[in-house]
C-alpha cells in the first residue's frame, strides 16, 4: 500500500495532480486547498511530498490515491470520513475550508459554517458535530503568540525578498491580483512574524486564506 510520493508534478488537474516518483506516475486527488497549496509549493521547490490515504474497496476496486501536505491532515480527513454518509470521495470535495477552521466548527457546534462546505448540507452537518465533537479539538489549531521585537535590517531584508518571491509566484502563476497577493502576504506575516523561508510563507498564506 503506498502512503507516501515524494517526486516532480508532471501536471495538475482538475481534482488533484499527476506526480513522477521513481519514474512512475500517480494520481493523486487533493481537495481544493491542498491542491492550490501543492501547486504554491512546487512552484517554489520543484517537487512536493504527499502522505497518501490509498482508498479501494469492493464498490471502488481501482485504487485511489488521496494527498495531503501533513500527517494532521490525513489524520483529520480518516476522521472526517467516519461520519455517515460522508465517504473518501465525497469528503475530499467537501473540504473547501483549512483544516483548523473545520475543525474549530465542529468543536464551537456550528452548523452554518460546516453547511457552507461544498455538497454538506445542514442534517448532514449535523451528522458531523453529532459523530466528532469532542474529538477534533487538536486539529482546530492554537493562538498565535505575540510578535516579537521589531526585525534587524538583514531579517527585514531577507522577508521583503521572501515575500517577493511569493508575491512572483501568486501572480504570475496562481492568477492573484498583485493587490491579493500583497494584502495575503501581509495578513501572513502578521499572523506568524517567523516565518523565514517561502514554503512557511506559502503554508501560512493557505493556512487562513483558501
Amino acid at each position: 500500500m503506498i502512503g507516501y510520493i515524494e517526486g516532480e508534478i508532471l501536471c495538475r488537474e482538475p481534482d488533484g495532480i499527476l506526480i513522477k516518483a521513481g519514474g512512475i506516475g500517480y494520481e493523486v486527488l487533493l481537495d481544493p486547498i491542498t491542491l492550490e497549496r501543492t501547486m504554491a509549493e512546487s512552484a517554489v521547490s520543484g517537487s512536493v511530498s504527499l502522505f497518501i490515504y490509498y482508498h479501494v474497496t469492493e464498490r471502488q476496486p481501482k485504487p485511489v490515491l488521496i494527498g495531503f501536505l501533513s500527517p494532521d491532515d490525513k489524520a483529520f480527513f480518516q476522521l472526517f470520513i467516519t461520519v455517515a454518509a460522508i465517504g473518501p470521495m465525497k469528503a475530499i470535495k467537501a473540504l473547501t475550508k483549512p483544516v483548523a477552521q473545520v475543525a474549530r466548527a465542529i468543536e464551537d457546534k456550528d452548523t452554518a459554517f460546516l453547511s457552507q462546505l461544498s455538497g454538506i448540507g445542514k442534517r448532514t452537518a449535523e451528522k458531523i458535530i453529532a459523530t466528532l465533537h469532542g474529538k477534533v479539538s487538536m486539529f482546530a489549531g492554537s493562538v498565535v503568540a505575540d510578535a516579537p521585537d521589531a526585525p534587524e535590517p538583514e531579517i527585514a531584508m531577507e522577508k521583503e525578498d521572501i515575500s517577493q518571491q511569493v508575491g512572483d509566484v501568486l501572480v504570475e502563476q496562481l492568477g492573484h491580483s498583485p493587490a491579493s497577493a500583497r494584502r495575503m502576504i501581509k495578513e501572513a506575516f502578521e499572523r506568524n512574524p517567523g516565518i523565514s523561508t517561502p514554503e512557511d510563507l506559502f503554508d501560512e498564506i493557505y493556512k487562513e486564506s483558501r
